[in-house]
């Protein structure tokens, strides 16, 4: 298959794309700077302007770019989080416009920021109401952006991504404090964590393109999400270092600003979809995932 991909450069799309061609698929990558990049038997840069007309036969197209959601939410930090994402899916929609035969499936990028936050309730895709705050905002006009697509006949799937866990992203930053023996729960410690390893938001995008049966929203995070004092208990257990420090919630406020959400609030999301489509979890556990990083 030939797959176009927006933010293939990056830590999910790196995984992705090498997982792509391991598996003989051939991988258009759209980038800003497709100079820096160097084109090899199954991956081409391509910028954004390219014409489409001289792509080859586009079978399915991935969108994962966005703005990083770390650094402090100023308001033009906050416009560059919104307009990144819903820029670069119009423009990607706009490609498939012009091409002359339509990709069979469009996967886009988005965030279990979607439902909201809470420490009670429980998230599957069947929870159609989305959140009241910044994220979900972004990522429902996100989504309804990308859906654009099924008027072109194209399968659209919304993958809402967890926390991703690897040797890049949130993780390191999560890793600092309990390496340098301080680390414990953040706030109240009773936030949910719904969090997913790599190598798994990889598979279950790969799942979704070439399971005919899946479209709409599915949550890309592991069966078993765990509080914040959970998940830094275990983190510390693989680390071989204490939990016994506890930041308070109002430095956290005060150092983060709005971006401290992500923090201090969580939801519990679980992959409703994938499991009842049997889509097998390399790293269910989150022992298991965290011991990986440290390979």
């Amino acid at each position: 298959m030939n797959i176009l991909i927006t933010g293939g450069t990056g830590f999910l799309g790196t995984h992705l794309t090498n997982a792509l061609i391991e598996k003989g698929h051939h991988t258009y990558i759209l980038t800003r700077s497709p100079d820096k990049h160097t084109d090899t038997g199954n991956t081409f840069f391509i910028s954004y302007d390219y014409p489409v007309k001289e792509l080859p036969v586009i079978h399915a197209v991935v969108n994962l770019a966005g703005e990083s959601l770390f650094g402090y939410w100023t308001l033009t930090k906050k416009e560059a989080i919104r307009t990144s994402r819903i820029e670069t899916t119009r423009q990607v929609i706009h490609m498939m416009k012009q091409m002359k035969t339509k990709p069979d499936v469009f996967i886009s990028g988005s965030a279990v920021g979607f439902y909201g936050t809470s420490e009670d309730r429980i998230f599957t895709e069947k929870t159609a109401e989305p959140g009241d705050d910044f994220l979900a905002e972004v990522v429902t006009e996100w989504e309804k952006t990308a859906k654009e697509a099924e008027s072109l006949g194209v399968r659209t799937v919304l993958t809402r991504f967890g926390i991703m866990l690897g040797k890049e992203g949130a993780l390191p930053l999560m890793k600092l404090p309990v390496k340098l023996f301080a680390g414990g729960k953040v706030g109240s410690g009773e936030q949910w964590i719904s969090w997913v390893h790599v190598k798994d938001a990889a598979g279950l995008v790969q799942f979704c393109l070439f399971n005919n049966t899946i479209s709409g929203p599915v949550n890309v995070t592991a069966p078993n999400p765990k509080r914040n004092k959970d998940f830094i208990n275990v983190l510390a257990h693989v680390l071989r270092r204490p939990d016994w420090l506890p930041v308070p919630s109002f430095p956290v406020r005060i150092v983060l600003g709005e971006m401290s959400l992500l923090i201090l609030n969580g939801q519990c999301v679980l992959p409703q979809k994938a499991n009842d489509a049997h889509y097998a979890f390399s790293y269910p556990s989150l022992k298991a995932a965290l011991a990986e990083t440290e390979q």
